[in-house]
């Protein structure tokens, strides 16, 4: 399987409900590394699993929709611990989106998966890994 990943970043605001989350009930800021890989068996006509260029483009896309947001006064998000882990589904799913509607080019629609990985900190981590 040939990957290719690229990276950008998104800062937050949100809190949670719920015991399990501490002093993370209250409202705190979030910065997360982003990254999006990009997986298929075969390389495409070119030689390249996705173009860097419009990948990189299409995260940065994704991401802006949630950056600089208080996630608790977004409707998309009513009602919902928006978790590390939860966010990487979400981008993950926006990207798939963005690919089938074909925004990454034709040849991205060979790439038989994708994976979002929210960098918390040096030292903490979560993704999400879809098939296409």
């Amino acid at each position: 399987m040939f990957s290719v990943t690229v990276r950008d970043h998104i800062m937050i605001a949100h809190s949670f409900r719920g015991e399990v989350f501490g002093p993370a009930q209250r409202l705190h800021g979030a910065t997360f590394l982003v990254d999006a890989t990009f997986r298929r068996e075969q390389l495409d006509d070119d030689n390249i699993v996705v173009d860097i260029g419009l990948a990189t483009q299409e995260l940065g896309a994704v991401v802006s929709e949630l950056n600089y947001r208080n996630l608790d006064n977004e409707p998309d998000f009513a009602g919902v611990n928006t978790s590390t882990e939860f966010l990487a589904k979400v981008i993950a799913d926006r990207l798939a989106e963005r690919i089938g509607k074909g925004a990454l080019g034709e040849g991205a629609r060979g790439i038989a998966a994708l994976a979002v990985t929210l960098h918390e900190s040096h030292v903490a981590w979560a993704s999400y890994e879809r098939a296409l």
